[in-house]
């Protein structure tokens, strides 16, 4: 059985060279998914497939507001006009506020629009011969890059600047600049993808090449104080100092292709001092403020009651070999060194997903050791199911009287952000949610909104070496907050639109933030009160000498930024139009890249006479340390395992692929999700697969507030009717329900598919 499941991967290699669509346009792509695929480079002369040739940024760091310029190259060496199309990450807090075209000695400052809108003037310009570039959101971290009618020996330089705040932890600021967007796992069907979501079948190189563009970076960093340390723990730099506050970080030259993982920079302050205060800006129609004011230290607690953990840990294709291997490290350190009085489960996922136990474990050594032998199994392969797997994890029994607290171990390579928002957010009252994001470019978007929406914290580990300590700071961290049932009174200074409209319990060392507006003059004491380890806390701060300065423009972004983010959280749950209308007037109103608003640059002079093009997606680089089983369509399927443990086998045999068996989970609008369907004719599995998927719906409804694993069998004749459909297992207890599917699965009609002979079928289905 070994030896098949392995020429089932290789074969899966061999399709996804096959299949995959040149990276230049033409041959319309085959594959059934939304899959990123490997680059193909054109062996055409004409055609510059890789026409993106540099990437730089400039960063200016005042105080806690970064200030970033982006500048990316695109020369066209073919002979042939192109488009290129590049997708590229940012900081989940950037706000991106303006952008510019340059062509030659033209400028072109970029105008922002409503998003239908600038993609129509882009369209129009690329069809008129006439230079364009528009800049999209695809995820608030994900962007994507046109620009059109590059011109044969054309240099087109394209500049975008946001800003972002930076908010220190233990006394320790961290700028993070993100280079690559890592694959991601798609189970969509890419004829019913809408086309907001066609970036996600972008080209990759293999794992260990190189970037095809050169990657540079500067950071100047002005403290306002004494800096005490810098550290690079990416990339190798060099650092100059103009003074004691003043410091200049370059990229080391041959870094020049280190464009595949995230710039990370940190540095402390002399003295483990940190810049809390109140920044103001004084506008012409609006006035906006920050406070950032710091909590009292932790206080060290011996004793605390039982918690309960959930550890939900990728062994998905991306996650195979540094990933995976950091992935143990790290859960090795946490599970070993839970306390007697804990209670821990451990539910791994791939393209299905396993539990240790139905019910949470006590931390002893036997268990402990189980848990672990378990974890280091494990060596990565098949998709990335993680709405299956969280629903699972945050539906099992709890523990009475302990304190529920769910971990999530992930690159986060995967499109389901906003589900998993929403299913986490549904869920507050049951457990909050800590997330670790595994790998050197990982998707912080969702790292940061599963911890943001769950009440926790978000870590991102990207070497070895930093797991003990991130382990070290979550222990310490939910052992006891900081501070709980914060207020902050803001005294002489009339304020209003402050967000966030309550502040949460801190439970790092961080600074509390509040954005906000305010009219008249500032005076008084602002005062933070609450409650620490130790009793009631207060602090405070006079605002007689805090005055309004222009260097603080930048904080109309970030509010503007800050109330986006909210209201898109808010619409992940349910869409609303007048939310969808209030993030678009604030894109329009301050200047800002939104999901509504985009920006684009058209040039006066038409260039491209005969109007033909040839499109290329420029080819990324995969995230250093992430493999080729994470690229591939076809690869989820033949190396996805199976692990839905059963009673007749352990885990560790459902993590081994079955000849007979295929996991396919996917879900429609109201349906259920199908976590498993076994085909006894894999020669037609595609197509019962597709003719079941079109009446998830109908089968939902049959559920109306039950929820459960349901298990079903039946036959298709050769007729392609169905007989024989069994309930196999149904753990909803809705015998209404039950009866309802049978009934609906009896409607299934399967023509012109089979040639004789009879299929059998057998469903899972994950209902609620």
């Amino acid at each position: 059985m070994r030896s098949k499941a392995s020429v089932s991967v290789v074969l899966a290699l061999v399709l996804s060279f096959l299949t995959a669509p040149a990276a230049y346009g033409g041959t319309e792509n085959k594959d059934k998914t939304l899959s990123p695929y490997f680059f193909v480079k054109s062996e055409d002369p004409g055609i510059d497939s890789l026409p993106l040739k540099s990437t730089n940024a400039s960063v200016n760091i005042a105080g806690v507001i970064a200030d970033v310029t982006v500048t990316q190259l695109y020369k066209n060496e073919g002979s042939r006009p192109l488009e290129a199309i590049y997708i590229f990450p940012a900081s989940t807090r950037a706000a991106v506020y303006g952008m510019k075209m340059s062509i030659g000695e033209r400028v072109v400052e970029a105008k922002i629009m409503k998003r239908g809108e600038a993609r129509q003037a882009y369209e129009d310009a690329k069809l008129q011969g006439r230079s364009a570039s528009l800049l999209e959101q695809q995820r608030p971290n994900v962007f994507q890059m046109n620009v059109a009618n590059i011109m044969p020996g054309d240099e087109i330089r394209v500049e975008l600047r946001y800003t972002e705040l930076l908010i220190p932890e233990d006394a320790t600021y961290e700028f993070v600049y993100p280079t690559v967007v890592g694959p991601r796992y798609s189970n969509r069907p890419a004829e019913d993808a809408p086309s907001s979501e066609g970036w996600v079948r972008n080209p990759y190189l293999h794992q260990g090449e190189a970037p095809n563009y050169e990657f540079d970076i500067t950071v100047s960093i002005a403290a306002g104080l004494p800096i005490g340390d810098i550290q690079c723990l990416s990339h190798q730099v060099d650092i100059g100092y103009d003074d004691l506050t003043r410091a200049v970080v370059r990229l080391a030259g041959l870094e020049r292709q280190g464009g595949n993982r995230d710039y990370v920079l940190r540095y402390r302050l002399a003295g483990e001092k940190i810049e809390s205060g109140l920044l103001l800006y004084k506008g012409g129609k609006e006035n906006f403020f920050l406070l950032m004011m710091q909590p009292p230290k932790r206080l060290s607690i011996d004793q605390v009651p039982g918690r309960e953990y959930i550890f939900i840990v990728d062994v998905s294709g991306s996650m195979h070999g540094f990933p995976l291997d950091i992935s143990k490290t790290l859960l090795k350190d946490l599970i070993g060194n839970l306390r007697q009085t804990d209670k821990f489960n451990v539910l791994l996922f791939a393209g299905g997903n396993s539990v240790m136990s139905e019910r949470s474990l006590p931390a002893t050594n036997e268990n402990i050791q189980k848990a672990v032998d378990l974890i280091e199994r494990q060596r990565g392969g098949g998709g990335t199911e993680l709405l299956p797997a969280l629903k699972r994890a945050l539906g099992l029994p709890g523990s009475e009287a302990y304190s529920r607290t769910v971990v999530v171990v992930t690159d986060g390579y995967v499109t389901v952000e906003e589900e998993a928002f929403d299913l986490i957010r549904q869920s507050l009252g049951d457990a909050n949610m800590f997330a670790f994001g595994i790998g050197s470019s990982v998707n912080r978007y969702i790292i940061e909104g599963m911890a943001r929406v769950g009440m926790g914290e978000p870590f991102v580990i990207t070497k070895p070496d930093e797991a003990a300590a991130r382990a070290e700071t979550f222990r310490k961290m939910i052992a006891s907050p900081v501070l709980t049932d914060i207020e902050v009174r803001f005294g002489g200074l009339d304020v209003y639109d402050v967000e966030p409209l309550r502040v949460p319990d801190v439970l790092a060392e961080r600074p509390v933030i509040v954005f906000g507006k305010w009219r008249g003059k500032p005076s008084g004491r602002i005062t933070l009160r609450g409650i620490s380890g130790n009793g009631d806390y207060s602090g405070s701060l006079d605002l007689d000498r805090v005055g309004p300065s222009r260097k603080n423009s930048g904080l109309r972004y970030l509010w503007a930024r800050h109330r986006i983010a909210l209201l898109s959280d808010y619409n992940s749950i349910r869409s609303d139009d007048k939310r969808t209308k209030e993030v678009t007037a604030l894109g329009l109103k301050y200047n800002l890249l939104t999901a509504y608003t985009s920006f684009v640059a058209v040039d006066s002079e038409i260039r491209n006479i005969d109007g033909k093009r040839t499109t290329v997606t420029q080819s990324l680089p995969l995230p250093e340390g992430v493999s080729d089983l994470a690229v591939g369509g076809e690869m989820a399927r033949y190396a996805a395992a199976p692990v839905m443990s059963t009673a007749r086998s352990s885990m560790a045999d459902a993590m081994e692929p079955k000849e007979e068996r295929e996991t396919i989970s996917g879900k429609a609008e109201n349906g259920p999700a199908v976590i498993r369907i076994t085909v006894s004719d894999k020669k037609n599995r595609d197509r019962i697969e597709k003719e079941i998927r079109r009446h998830l719906d109908e089968i939902g409804r049959c559920y109306i507030t039950s929820s459960g694993k349901v298990i079903v069998s039946f036959s298709i004749d050769s007729q392609g009717t169905v007989q024989n459909a069994v309930i196999e297992k149904d753990e909803t207890g809705d015998k209404k329900g039950s009866k309802c599917l049978i009934q609906e699965i009896r409607k299934l009609n399967f023509p012109n598919i089979l040639k004789g002979g009879t299929v059998k079928v057998t469903m899972t289905l994950m209902i609620g």
